[in-house]
């Protein structure tokens, strides 16, 4: 996949460092991260933290192995994270809804949204993929944090404090492809 490089000034300015948000995971101390890899965030999240060595990255083959994983983690003291994208997210919903919101687990999903376009908040995509997540994270009464430039990463690390602390899932929805 080629991106491009010389990005206008007005899309530089709104960009999205994938370093910011590595450096927000170390500081909420997270030790894991569990990933389905997804073509959103692999370029500016999921490479650098495959070479990082502050964080174990374990790969799975579908999103809802994620959940019961980083359930276990959290009875180990062991924080994690799972990177996946929304079309993951809503192949996983039972085991959202089953691990997260009903046994109360943390579950901290970075949930990138394919196709999302840079122009209009998520509910007005042109997408009804994209269009839909807010909506069904809310009737769930999972807190969701939009996270699409670098004033958003400081909204990280708040809730993945509260996530643990409440031990209730929060969804940090990546709005556009990180750097």
């Amino acid at each position: 996949m080629n991106l491009p490089t010389d990005l206008p000034a007005a899309r530089t300015e709104a960009s999205l460092r994938g370093a910011s948000i590595l450096a927000a995971l170390k500081e909420a101390r997270i030790d894991y991260v569990l990933s389905v890899p997804d073509i959103t965030t692999s370029r500016g999240l999921l490479f650098p933290i495959a070479k990082d060595p502050a964080f174990r990255l374990i790969r799975v083959c579908k999103e809802d192995e994620c959940l019961g994983i980083a359930a276990g983690l959290s009875y180990g003291n062991k924080r994690a994270v799972t990177l996946i994208q929304q079309t993951g997210m809503f192949y996983a919903m039972n085991a959202i809804r089953g691990v997260g919101v009903e046994l109360k687990q943390p579950i901290c999903m970075m949930v990138g949204l394919l196709g999302r376009e840079p122009d209009r908040p998520p509910r007005q995509s042109a997408h009804y993929g994209v269009r839909i997540v807010e909506p069904v994270l809310e009737a769930m009464g999972i807190p969701h944090h939009l996270i699409e430039s670098e004033a958003d990463v400081a909204k990280i690390g708040p809730a993945i404090e509260e996530c643990y602390r409440k031990s209730f899932p929060v969804a940090l929805l990546i709005g556009r492809s990180p750097s």
